[in-house]
């Protein structure tokens, strides 16, 4: 899919028809390409006389080849999150600042492209250049990153109260929901985490290629500045994460030992009965209780009484 977008009114709108023509227009300010075909690719290129960067090149992780400066403009490459059926990934992202427009590639929509679409086109002067879209994409990925942040406390939030609430008690089942819950946001913070520093890494170049006014260098210190805050509170998160990791497993430990204890007390209880009932097995000639009517009650009461006394020993000395 490619889409063009110029000003109107102030407002960012999409261009209806779109045609070579209508990517040469002096006032297209961004060109933004979803999944693009060879033949949307091709057509790009040939307008703008420059060679989109492949698949490949765009994952490519080495610092280098995401943020660099050649004769066709300013190159960047950075990670957004998305978001799709509860599973969240990092997405790359690849910009390029080209005489005064910005052209963009990914693999796939973002929601945060979305929510800058929406503000500018509702509000008026949101954007004027193909930079400040650039800085407001990346602005409203810092805020996109920090209400997962959020959501992800806030889930925290209920695990804590479950793992940590003594009047009720856990469940096996219920532990192992909470280590569940715990992985996945273990795993999802990790992410919003990687995005981030990616986003600073894509930021700090930006700032030093001395492609930005002195009041956009301002937006982007700001923007700097509350990723370093998310940076604080995502490293809080994991610090959390990892607190209630090992209450759920201080648990799972207490539950097994509960088990534990219960086959020693059994085997110690059983333990003087069974001695006695080994006594009278044996096949001794002269064991005068064996002649008596009251052999068989008395070894019955002797085995029940053996139990009984070191239970009681146990119980009494506090150690059940």
């Amino acid at each position: 899919m490619l889409n063009a977008f110029v000003l109107s009114a102030g407002r960012l709108i999409q261009v209806p028809a779109l045609v070579p023509a209508d990517l040469s227009r002096p006032e297209v300010l961004w060109v933004d390409m979803v999944d693009p075909t060879d033949e949307e690719r091709e057509l790009v290129q040939q307008v703008f006389k420059l060679e989109l960067p492949e698949d490949e090149e765009v994952k490519d992780l080495e610092e280098s080849a995401r943020c660099y400066v050649d004769e066709n403009g300013v190159h960047i490459s950075s990670f957004f999150l998305s978001h799709d059926d509860d599973e969240y990934s990092n997405v790359t992202v690849s910009f390029l600042l080209n005489q005064g427009r910005l052209l963009t590639i990914r693999q796939e929509e973002l929601a945060v492209f979305r929510l800058f679409r929406l503000r500018a086109r509702v509000q008026p002067g949101f954007v004027s250049t193909a930079q400040e879209i650039l800085l407001s994409i990346y602005d409203a990925a810092v805020e996109y990153d920090a209400d997962v942040l959020e959501a992800i406390y806030t889930k925290l939030d209920g695990v804590s109260r479950r793992v940590l609430d003594r009047s009720a008690e856990m469940t096996d089942e219920l532990m192992g929901q909470a280590l569940a819950e715990l992985a996945g946001h273990e795993d999802i913070n990790g992410k919003v985490r990687l995005d981030l520093m990616d986003t600073r890494r894509a930021l700090s170049f930006l700032l030093r290629s001395r492609v930005l006014a002195t009041a956009q260098e301002g937006d982007l210190r700001e923007v700097l500045r509350d990723l370093e805050s998310l940076n604080n509170h995502s490293a809080f998160l994991f610090d959390k994460i990892n607190f209630l990791m090992d209450a759920v497993m201080g648990l799972i430990n207490l539950a097994q030992n509960k088990i534990i204890k219960i086959f020693s007390i059994a085997s110690v209880v059983f333990l003087p009965p069974t001695l006695v009932a080994s006594i009278y097995g044996m096949n001794f000639a002269h064991m005068p209780e064996l002649s008596e009517n009251w052999g068989y009650p008395a070894a019955l009461v002797l085995m029940i009484m053996s139990g009984i006394a070191p239970y009681w020993f146990f119980k009494r000395k506090g150690w059940l």
